[in-house]
């Protein structure tokens, strides 16, 4: 019996994981799945988490579910020894183990790309994860409550200062999303106006949404404007001190939430501590068919796909390009990495991984979207209703869908849940206050 070993439940692994499934039969292989988190975020939706527009336990695809046949390990990977095939795992709990295998499939995913700028580590959140997610939506509406019972002044004005580093997908897509909750949130909060809302939006490039082309990146900026919001371009984040944002052209502001999404950085794991072969940035150097190595250099027993891998784009006519980390592609990647594995342990060759981008479409906040293909451009309402009825058929399992469907149903008839669970984050503190509020 073959011993395979995922490395990562993201897109790429979970996909891979539940297709070696449905293809290998239990007497072929032996499956095993390792990951510090249990469940699969589904990405794309954590600008609507944020928005409080889904609930987020429905973002996330449960790995013991779906998984059925596959061990999962909850755990981190911290060194992979493929030379003597095993890989280091560190528990939450306990010593950490070796894992022997046979087959290694490494989907470990990228991570948050930081700079050394002061007050960053302190102050800010990141929106990676579920926990990310669902912080910033709590956070803004601790602070109009806390802000709804202050008089007009620095602090109020400090807990109503939103700012978002990074003008990729994510950082303009949850940028806009949340300025579509606190917009809303004007009408149950009377105390508060319109123009107290201050939003920015830093980018160091001169434009925002590289995945789109010039034009309808000046339209979002445009659109977010209109709305109230005010965005930096060609301008970098120099201190964020206790809250108290610097940026490069002068300007000076306290914040009392700050989200960093300026783009992905190298999973450690693989960039340090493996001996499989990594390219220049740090990513694991993968051939068309998704095997570790080059063309004419194949590492036995070594597959890779998702953010940490530098996947050939067969499909672009720039030579020597590489496919860009984004969930098309790792979800795609995975399914494919299934089917050769399985073509592989059964003795057939490999097929090469060839995709043609669908498009890219983003969410603005409720009834506001846009969406390029090519030199289509679909702005508003139809593109956002674009953006939830793509994701809606392409989360995992009907039962996700089913939820989310449901959701945004209720949300339709009864607008969004706006109640604040900051306080899960210390759950012992009205325990040992006795529930007095001097102690």
């Amino acid at each position: 019996m073959r011993r395979i070993l995922v490395v990562g439940g993201g897109y790429a692994g979970f996909y891979a994981a539940w297709g070696l499934e449905k293809r290998l039969r239990p007497s072929e292989a032996e499956l095993t799945v390792v990951d510090p988190r249990p469940y699969m975020t589904y990405q794309p939706f954590l600008p609507e988490v944020t928005a409080g527009s889904i609930e987020a336990r429905h973002a996330a695809v449960s790995l013991r579910r779906h998984l059925k046949r596959t061990r999962i390990v909850a755990g981190a990977v911290t060194e992979i020894d493929h030379a003597n095939r095993h890989v280091v795992v560190r528990p939450a709990e306990g010593p950490e183990f070796e894992l022997e295998y046979d087959e290694i499939v490494v989907t470990a995913g990228a991570v948050t790309r930081k700079f050394p700028i002061p007050g960053i580590t302190e102050e800010a959140i990141g929106m990676k994860h579920m926990e990310e997610a669902v912080a910033i939506r709590d956070r803004l509406l601790t602070s109009f409550d806390r802000a709804s019972a202050l008089e007009p002044g620095p602090a109020r004005r400090k807990l109503l200062t939103v700012t978002f580093v990074g003008g990729g997908f994510s950082g303009v897509e949850g940028f806009a999303e949340l300025l579509s909750l606190a917009t809303a949130l004007l009408k149950p909060y009377p105390e508060i106006s319109r123009d107290e809302l201050s939003f920015h939006l830093v980018e160091a490039q001169g434009r925002i949404l590289p995945e789109v082309t010039d034009k309808p990146g000046r339209w979002v900026v445009r659109s977010l404007e209109e709305r109230g919001a005010h965005v930096h371009l060609n301008t970098q984040l120099r201190s964020a001190v206790d809250g108290h944002v610097v940026l490069s052209t002068g300007e000076e502001f306290d914040s009392a939430l700050i989200v960093w999404t300026a783009g992905n950085a190298a999973n450690p794991v693989v960039h340090n501590h493996t001996d499989l072969p990594i390219d220049e940035r740090g990513l694991l150097l993968v051939r068309a068919d998704l095997r570790v190595g080059t063309e004419t250099d194949p590492v036995p027993g070594a597959w890779g796909a998702g953010d940490d891998a530098a996947v050939p784009d067969l499909a672009s006519p720039v030579p020597g390009a590489r496919t860009v980390p984004n969930a098309q592609h790792a979800v795609r990647q995975g399914k494919l990495l299934a089917r050769n594995l399985t073509a592989h342990v059964r003795g057939r060759a490999p097929k090469p991984y060839v995709h043609h981008g669908l498009g890219s479409v983003a969410t603005l906040g409720i009834g506001k979207g846009i969406f390029q293909y090519r030199r289509i451009v679909i702005t508003g309402l139809l593109a956002w209703l674009m953006h939830r009825g793509y994701h809606v058929l392409a989360v995992p399992s009907w039962e996700r869908k089913v939820r989310v469907l449901a959701i945004w149903l209720t949300a339709a008839f009864f607008g969004r849940d706006i109640v604040s669970l900051a306080s899960v984050e210390h759950p012992r503190d009205a325990f040992v206050s006795g529930g007095d509020p001097i102690r």
